[in-house]
């Protein structure tokens, strides 16, 4: 039969019109896409890619995922964010197996998956902090964490404390019966400070019998899950976030961030609050941390030696003042990190010392950042836990604006960031020792011309 016969708006045929009738640019699309959904056993509507969106074959099976969603948000027993395809605003079927794999890492009962660190944060402040509730925050977090908490305070009525980092009287004397949330980072970025994981949960736990709303909510992009001696949520943390881009991801590639929490109720709302706004993982991303797990975690444990190997090169070396990474034994929260910690991290800090350099203090830390890139094997990028070394000056990248008098007071003054890569730690160590010794006598023009050559080199 031709296809015409289904085309009079009169009459129509008994029997479907069919696709073999249609015409080529018709049939060769749905042939194709039929093929790869047998090839993967899901209905991806694409010939050879996956897809945000399924063909759900009818009206059934929406119906059933919305009874789905319905019994996981009021049975309490999983959040949703596990439930199958259907829209990828919501979730995906890669990322559905790399939840499994991030619960089973954190030892959770929930876990979510959003696009960046920043979003999994931002997420759990949203869903704890409510007008008049009340949050304490260690002094040392990521500054656009606290930046965007202190932000949902001011908007909300909320209040923020802030208390130094290792002073624990002064987190149990901040707890109020308004208190919602204490948040802290396990390693803190710069100072590389360690949560006592003994401690500061037990802590809160106490404080409930006063603020009985209030969770521990533990940021541990740096020390990652595999540097813990069991998962942070059997420590009596209630929430662990962290940037996947970091380590889990580990080639400075794919952006992600996870949420984990054996808090059910609490990871539906988060869920909830994402699937409206947006902000969930894309499946290409999903699929390429996943992929990568099981080699991130290997090159996350060579690049934590060769921290190691490199912070007590530094820390002995006579032009440096003071090296901040938690192997050393001088660090002020050795005893906590011999409890809980297993691995010390790839990212460290350092200060130089005044001397007969060509300048001091922050110009002298840019200028040994800007001559230990010119060594090429260490890069001059942002963040930390990728492929190769890099090297950032702290007041440049985040703390332009800040005054150096209230950097002095901060203890973040003269600060050199470096994230340590996989390359062989003695050849770091010999870039490093050339750009203490000799780099700091380059001047600015010779820096601004390597700088020019190498970018005419490359073609950048």
């Amino acid at each position: 039969m031709s296809i015409a016969e289904w085309l009079d708006s009169n009459h129509c045929p008994k029997d479907r019109p069919s696709v073999d009738e249609m015409s080529e640019e018709t049939k060769s699309l749905h042939n194709a896409i039929d093929d790869h959904m047998r090839e993967t056993g899901i209905g991806y509507l694409h010939p050879s890619e996956k897809t945000v969106q399924l063909d759900l074959l009818g009206t059934a099976p929406m119906v059933a995922w919305q009874e789905g969603k319905v019994e996981l948000l009021f049975g309490g027993e999983a959040c949703w964010s596990e439930l199958p395809q259907v829209y990828a605003r919501y979730g995906t079927e890669s990322g559905r197996a790399l939840l499994s794999r991030i619960r089973s890492l954190e030892g959770a009962e929930a876990a979510l998956l959003c696009d960046s660190g920043m979003q999994a944060s931002a997420l759990v402040f949203d869903v704890l902090m409510e007008p008049g509730s009340h949050a304490v925050m260690f002094r040392q977090v990521y500054n656009k964490t606290e930046k965007y908490l202190s932000w949902l305070a001011q908007r909300t009525g909320a209040e923020v404390t802030i208390v130094d980092d290792g002073d624990l009287d002064g987190l149990a004397a901040a707890i109020r019966p308004t208190t919602r949330m204490v948040f802290a980072e396990t390693y803190s970025n710069p100072l590389m400070r360690a949560l006592d994981l003994v401690r500061v949960p037990n802590i809160v736990a106490e404080a409930r019998a006063v603020a009985p709303q209030i969770k521990l909510v533990v940021d541990s992009t740096i020390a990652t899950p595999w540097g813990f001696a069991k998962p942070l949520l059997e420590s009596g943390v209630d929430v662990v976030i962290a940037s996947a881009t970091k380590a889990l991801g580990g080639q400075d590639r794919d952006l992600g961030g996870i949420i984990a929490t054996n808090n059910i109720d609490l990871a539906n709302s988060a869920m909830d609050l994402m699937a409206m706004r947006g902000g969930i993982l894309d499946w290409r991303r999903a699929e390429a941390i996943l992929g990568g797990l099981q080699a991130a975690e290997s090159a996350h444990a060579k690049r934590c030696h060769s921290a190691n190997i490199i912070a007590a090169f530094l820390d002995a070396h006579p032009k440096v003042e003071k090296v901040f990474h938690p192997s050393l034994p001088s660090h002020p929260d050795a005893a906590a990190i011999a409890a809980s910690y297993v691995r010390h991290g790839s990212l460290l800090s350092f200060r130089l010392k005044a001397g007969d350099n060509k300048a001091n203090g922050e110009d002298a830390a840019r200028r040994f950042c800007d001559a230990l890139a010119t060594c090429k094997i260490v890069r001059y990028a942002l963040s930390f836990d990728g492929l190769c070394s890099k090297v950032n000056h702290h007041k440049s990248v985040s703390e332009y604006f800040t005054p150096n008098e209230a950097l002095q007071r901060s203890g973040l003054s003269e600060l050199i960031r470096l994230a340590v890569g996989v390359e062989d730690p003695h050849d770091l160590c010999a870039a490093l020792n050339w750009a203490l010794h000799e780099g700091m006598l380059q001047s600015d023009e010779e820096l601004d011309q390597w700088r020019a050559d190498r970018k005419r080199a490359l073609g950048l």
